[in-house]
């Protein structure tokens, strides 16, 4: 049964990340960063850090229920699958600087967008 709930989480994120994703790049200034793909990702790491620190310090949610919305529901909602891809897109058209920053950018913000839903998570809910 976790099985079904894992695809069943895995299915309605891959749809929200395609939806919302697209969503933040149309509304963007035409440009080739990405920001969609980082938006998804920001949100997905801030969602999993508020719920990981529930999970870890107050038992929040059923097993299955994490099934669902930690590995299924999120994974299938952040994109780091994309984000290497458009990242390696960009190097192979030789748009260095938009690859590296990137990089950084994705990278620095999702940790600090987990470390930040930890810190609401721990603030709200003590």
């Amino acid at each position: 049964m976790r099985l079904f709930f894992i695809g069943l989480g895995g299915f309605v994120g891959s749809v929200l990340r395609y939806w919302i994703s697209g969503l933040v790049q149309d509304a963007a200034p035409r440009n080739v960063f990405p920001i969609g793909t980082l938006a998804v990702n920001i949100v997905g790491c801030l969602t999993i850090g508020l719920l990981s620190e529930l999970i870890d310090t107050r038992g929040f949610l059923s097993p299955d229920t994490r099934a669902l919305v930690i590995i299924g529901l999120l994974g299938g909602f952040t994109t780091f699958s994309a984000f290497a891809n458009e990242t390696m897109n960009s190097l192979r058209d030789g748009a260095l600087t938009i690859a590296f920053a990137n990089i950084l950018v994705s990278v620095a913000s999702c940790l600090l967008a987990v470390w930040a839903g930890r810190a609401l998570a721990h603030l709200f809910w003590r």
